[in-house]
């Protein structure tokens, strides 16, 4: 491995550590919703500046590694779809949950660079690939609901909170449409804040001249990759 690969590796480490304490600390200070779902301290941003640094290849490396670490301190959560006695239907929606609410919908933020040197200005550039990355989480935690937590959709909405717009939406929409309002709904709850607060996030760093030119270093096309 090159001394270039190595310094990645440290580097993209250190982020992805940095994200683990900033789970652990929205865990100790939860900001949680009354229906389920909790937006973070900017748990993502560590993973999208991986990508903006070292491109959407290392990108999605970090956020896969981020993805894998916030299964296992989220165990608690997983292994309530692995209950004993359950049917071999039951495992296979258990995994594919797991798929999409958990290695897709963090490995995605490796997409969070996308935008570099698309734009002249650093500040735009991050901030749309921090959106752009985001609302590619919002849909797979959306496509996860629909599919498979689509039978809370009535209970959601007839809960006291949202009464008089959870009674027309009763009235108006039925069957999979129900299922699938209800998820982008319910994902839309915490997601919408989570993506503005990591935006605030991105733009504070990229004006912070000490972060913004040690983050200023995009690899030439002569360096190896990181399979190499």
């Amino acid at each position: 491995m090159t001394k270039t690969n190595t310094r990645r590796l440290v580097e993209s480490g250190i982020l992805i550590a940095i994200s683990m304490v900033l789970v652990l600390i929205s865990n100790i200070i939860p900001l949680k919703l009354p229906f389920g779902g909790s937006i973070t301290f900017m748990t993502m941003l560590p993973i999208i500046l991986i990508s903006y640094k070292y491109g959407v290849e290392w990108g999605i490396f970090g956020g896969f590694v981020f993805s894998i670490l916030q299964m296992l301190t989220g165990f608690g959560t997983v292994s309530a779809f692995f209950m004993p006695g359950d049917s071999q239907m039951v495992l296979w929606k258990a995994i594919l949950v797991c798929l999409l609410d958990y290695v897709l919908a963090f490995t995605v933020l490796g997409f969070g660079g996308l935008f570099r040197n698309k734009f002249k200005n650093p500040t735009i550039a991050l901030s749309l690939g921090t959106v752009f990355a985001l609302s590619l989480r919002f849909l797979m935690h959306f496509i996860s609901g629909m599919l498979f937590f689509g039978a809370w959709a009535e209970w959601f909405f007839t809960q006291e909170a949202i009464a008089g717009f959870g009674t027309w939406v009763l009235h108006n929409i039925s069957g999979p449409a129900l299922s699938i309002f209800y998820s982008f709904v319910y994902n839309a709850t915490y997601m919408i804040p989570e993506i503005i607060i990591t935006v605030i996030g991105a733009i504070v760093i990229s004006k912070v001249s000490s972060i913004s030119k040690k983050m200023d270093c995009k690899p030439s096309l002569d360096e190896p990759s990181i399979s190499k």
